[in-house]
This record gives structure tokens, C-alpha cells and sequence, in this order.
């Protein structure tokens, strides 16, 4: 990462929540340019895991590079800082390239990881961590949140992943996370000018359009392979929906059932995605826009030919 003192090339990202039309918004970018997209998308990581990640399709990559996607087996783990790092090498790799890289993805902690002040998280041992891991596992949120107020209180408000770091970091390492952030921050290399896709009310109907898409697609026979080769407790089966249809392929859940879990715990993830880029993106480096909008491709290109103007156009 650069020192505080280096200058911060400025990247475009198109975020938003699950099923929003980010997709879309990336491929008119590219009829307007020489785009390689970098993902951020937590879920698009693992190989394999293809329909129930809404991976982009063979004509999605060939109109422009994607990086991120398909680049950890199914039992490897990412988190955000890994993330940051292989996605600032990707960033040079396009600019080195001659492409526009823009970042796509609905993960926030994977951007706050790239473009927010990040510290260097201690090594853990990872027989331990994953013991851990194992054990917190099935312990919910507010039993969570009353642990993490004695060990790192600042943490304590915040969401089930951040509860679960913070657990992680205070018992393996003995550190505070909220302490190593103070201590070990470091400014990041690049800063973003984001774009939020979100189409309001008429998402909830796109989601379901999407999952009932995905069930005519093979996800059901999907998973039935994955369930041969993947172990059960390998971090990939964490993706949205992909528990619930491993299920059906056990035999638990009849594939209507399950569409429907899959609906709801959708709209609830898009709930908390929409909750976290309205409380951590604000300021004049954020444009919202509605995908559904008629004038929608219009506006998109009014926010990407500002970027050019402002030099924005090799990060």
C-alpha cells in the first residue's frame, strides 16, 4: 500500500445490492471503453460455484476481462484483506494492460478492505482459527455481540462477520481488532468513486425472477456434483442459497420449498447490503441511480464520461 503522502489513483466501482442490475451496468461500461472488470463479489471467488453465484457468462467475460472470479478452490478461505491485495494487483495488471479497470461487486467489506484504512492482521494458527470457526458457528448473532463486548467493546454494534474477526482476533492473538486498527492502519493505494445501483421496491420482484432462473438453469444438478467432491464444511457452501439446496439434494427440502427459503434469505441479504452503502458511502464521490429507470443507460454514461473528464480513465 502507498504512504499517506503518495497520490491515490481514482477507480470506478459499480456496487449495490444482490440482483440490482450490476451486471448490466458493467457491460454498457464496456461498449464505452476498454474495461477489465475487477469482482467483488465474495461468493464468485470459488470454482464450481457457478449458477447460484450468478457468475458472468461466457459472453459477459468476452466483452471484457474479468479478474476475481473462479480464483480459490471450494475449501480455501478468502477475507476481505486477502481480497484487497489480489485485487491491487489485478488493478495494476489492467491499467498495464491499457484497459479501464472497474471494480464490481456487492461485498462491502471487500471495498472497505481496497479503499478504506486497513491494518495488518496478525498471523493465527490456522488448525486453531478453523477449531474456532467451527465452534462459533451455530451461535447467534446477539450471543455473538454479548462476547465481543467484553472482548473488543468498540466491535460490538457491528455485523456477524466483523463479531466473528473480532472473536477470532482477541482469543488467537490476544489483540484488540479496534486497538490493531489505531496501531497498524495504513493508508490505501487507491480511492473510489462508486456508483450504487439500486432499483428500490421492484427489487424484491427481481429477485425472485433470478432465483427461479437459476433453478431452470441446473442448480439443483449443480450442487448434486459439488456435494461429491466438496467437504461439507469447506467455506464455498457459505454463498447465499447454497445450503438451502444442498438440502434438496439430501433429500430434506422439496425444490419448491427451497426456491422459496432461497427468495427469502435473498431479500434479507439484499436488506443488509442496502443498509450497509447507505451508512458507509456518502459525499460527492457517490452517484445512486435507479437501473430501472428509462434514462438509466443515459445517466450511466453521464457518470463514466465524468470520470474520463476528471482523468479517471487509466486508474
Amino acid at each position: 500500500m502507498a504512504g499517506s503522502d503518495a497520490p491515490q489513483p481514482v477507480v470506478r466501482v459499480i456496487c449495490g445490492p444482490t440482483a440490482a442490475g450490476k451486471t448490466r451496468a458493467a457491460l454498457l461500461c464496456a461498449k464505452l471503453a476498454d474495461i477489465a472488470v475487477v469482482s467483488a463479489d465474495s461468493r464468485q471467488v470459488y470454482r464450481g460455484f457457478d449458477v447460484g453465484t450468478a457468475k458472468p457468462s461466457a459472453s459477459d467475460r468476452a466483452a471484457a476481462p474479468h479478474y476475481g472470479v473462479d480464483v480459490l478452490d471450494p475449501a480455501e478461505r478468502a477475507s476481505a484483506a486477502w481480497w484487497a491485495a489480489a485485487a491491487d494487483g489485478w488493478l495494476r495488471e489492467a491499467e498495464a494492460q491499457g484497459r479501464v479497470p472497474v471494480v464490481v461487486g456487492g461485498t462491502g467489506l471487500y471495498l472497505r478492505a481496497l479503499f478504506g484504512e486497513m491494518f495488518d492482521e496478525p498471523p493465527m494458527d490456522a488448525d486453531r482459527r478453523a477449531a474456532l470457526q467451527r465452534e462459533l458457528e451455530g451461535i447467534p448473532v446477539p450471543e455473538l455481540r454479548r462476547w465481543v463486548s467484553e472482548l473488543d467493546p468498540p466491535r460490538a454494534a457491528l455485523g456477524r462477520t466483523q463479531l466473528l474477526r473480532a472473536i477470532e482476533v482477541a482469543l488467537l492473538t490476544g489483540r484488540r481488532v479496534s486497538d490493531l486498527h489505531r496501531e497498524r492502519r495504513t493508508v490505501p493505494r487507491w480511492r473510489a468513486r462508486y456508483l450504487v445501483v439500486d432499483p428500490g421496491p421492484p427489487l424484491t420482484t427481481w429477485i425472485r425472477a433470478r432465483t427461479e432462473a437459476m433453478f431452470r438453469q441446473g442448480w439443483v444438478d449443480e450442487v448434486r456434483r459439488l456435494v461429491r467432491d466438496v467437504p461439507a464444511e469447506a467455506p464455498a457452501w457459505n454463498a447465499s442459497g447454497y445450503g438451502v439446496v444442498r438440502d434438496v439434494v439430501q433429500g430434506l427440502m422439496t425444490p419448491e420449498a427451497a426456491m422459496e427459503r432461497v427468495v427469502i434469505e435473498t431479500r434479507q441479504y439484499a436488506k443488509r447490503q442496502r443498509t450497509w452503502f447507505r451508512h458507509q458511502l456518502a459525499g460527492a464521490e457517490v452517484t445512486r441511480l435507479d437501473p430501472a429507470a428509462p434514462d438509466f443507460a443515459d445517466a450511466l454514461r453521464g457518470w463514466w464520461d465524468e470520470g474520463t473528464t476528471r482523468g479517471e480513465a487509466r486508474a
